[in-house]
C-alpha cells in the first residue's frame, strides 16, 4: 500500500460512504440529558467525520451520503464546505429528516447516545443506482462502515461499492458495529465477513469484530480479520491504544494520556488520520502512532467533526 500516489484523479483522494446526522452536544458534563440546559450543534456521522478529518490534513475528500429535505439539509451541506469536503454527493431524501443525535457526556468512559433515525435515516436509502461506480473505483482510498450494511438499500449499495474496487488498495471498511441499527444476531457477521472480504484494511474495537470472527484476544481478532483477505487489520483497544497487523508484522501502540472530555470523535479522528497515512505510504507504525495522537485529541475535546485536529496539532503531541 506504500506506492499508492499521493494525488487524486481530478476528483478526490479520500471518499466515504455513510452515516451523516446533526449532533447535538450537552455542554453542560456529567448531568443526564433531562437536566441538560444547552447544547452545542455539530456536524456528525461516521463516514462524514472521517472525511472531515482526512480534509484538516489537506487531504481532497468527499462523503457518499443523503440529508432530508429540512432545515438540517443545507446546514450539512455547508458544515462540509467549510471543512473541505466535497459536498455534491450529498443527496436529499424527500420525505425522510436529517438525523440527530443527542448525547450524555459522563467522562472518562460513558457517553450515552440518543439516536434519532426513525423511520429510517436518509444515509440509510442510498441506492446501488445512485453511485457513480466509476468513480468509486479509481478513487485512492475508498471507506465505508458496517452501519451502511445494516438495512436496503444501503445494504446492496455499500457492498456493490465494494465490489467496483475489485480489491484496490486502499479499500477501507470500517467495523462500526452499532447493535441498535441491527435486527438481527447473525446478519452482522455475515454482511461484515462480505464486506472485509472486500476490502484491503478493515479497522476496528476487538469487541466490534466478535460478530465476524468471535471473541478473541486483539491479536488473534487482528489474524482472524487477515485471514478474511485483508492487507491490514487494525484492532482499536480503547485505553489500551491500538494494534495493527500485516502478514508480516505486529505492532501494538501504547495510549497517549489526555484528560477525556467526550469520546465519542476518536474512533472517527483515529480514521480520518489512519487515511491520511495510508496516503502518505507511512511505515505501519508510524501511521498507528499519528492516527492514535488525532483520537487522543479529540477525545479531549467536546465534539467530533467540529474538533478534528490538524496536523500541527497531532505532530505537537507526539512531540
Amino acid at each position: 500500500m506504500g506506492d499508492t500516489p499521493n494525488l487524486g484523479y481530478g476528483d478526490v483522494q479520500v471518499l466515504t460512504m455513510g452515516r451523516v446526522g446533526v449532533d447535538l452536544y450537552p455542554e453542560q458534563l456529567n448531568v443526564p440529558l433531562a437536566e441538560v440546559r444547552t447544547f452545542r450543534k455539530m456536524l456528525g456521522g461516521t463516514a462524514t467525520n472521517v472525511a472531515v478529518a482526512a480534509a484538516r490534513y489537506g487531504r481532497s475528500s468527499g462523503v457518499i451520503t443523503k440529508v432530508g429535505d429540512d432545515a438540517f439539509g443545507p446546514y450539512v451541506r455547508q458544515a462540509l464546505q467549510e471543512f473541505g469536503v466535497d459536498a455534491s454527493r450529498v443527496g436529499t431524501h424527500p420525505t425522510l429528516r436529517t438525523p440527530i443525535v443527542f448525547c450524555e457526556i459522563f467522562p472518562p468512559d460513558h457517553f450515552p447516545l440518543l439516536f434519532y433515525r426513525e423511520p429510517a435515516a436518509p444515509d440509510m436509502t442510498i441506492d446501488r443506482d445512485e453511485l457513480d461506480l466509476e468513480e468509486i473505483a479509481r478513487v485512492p482510498l475508498f471507506w465505508t462502515t458496517g452501519t451502511g450494511l445494516s438495512e436496503e438499500p444501503s445494504r446492496t449499495a455499500t457492498l456493490a461499492a465494494l465490489d467496483a474496487r475489485n480489491g484496490r488498495s486502499i479499500t477501507v471498511h470500517d467495523l462500526d458495529y452499532r447493535p441498535m441499527f441491527w435486527s438481527s444476531e447473525t446478519e452482522p457477521g455475515r454482511l461484515g465477513r462480505m464486506a472485509v472480504e472486500r476490502a484491503t484494511v478493515v479497522v476496528g474495537g476487538r469487541t466490534e469484530a466478535i460478530p465476524l470472527v468471535g471473541d478473541r484476544s486483539a491479536s488473534d481478532t487482528a489474524r482472524a480479520l487477515l485471514n478474511l483477505g485483508v492487507e491490514l487489520a487494525i484492532v482499536k483497544l480503547g485505553p489500551d491504544g491500538v494494534l495493527g497487523a500485516t502478514q508480516d508484522e505486529e505492532i501494538v501502540v501504547p495510549p497517549i494520556p489526555v484528560e477525556v472530555v467526550n469520546g465519542l470523535g476518536a474512533g472517527d479522528a483515529f480514521g480520518g488520520a489512519l487515511c491520511h497515512g495510508l496516503l502518505a505510504g507511512w511505515p505501519l507504525e508510524r501511521t498507528l502512532r499519528f492516527a492514535n495522537a488525532a483520537g487522543a485529541l479529540v477525545a479531549s475535546r467536546l465534539g467530533c467533526a467540529d474538533d478534528m485536529p490538524t496536523t500541527p496539532e497531532v505532530e505537537e503531541l507526539l512531540g
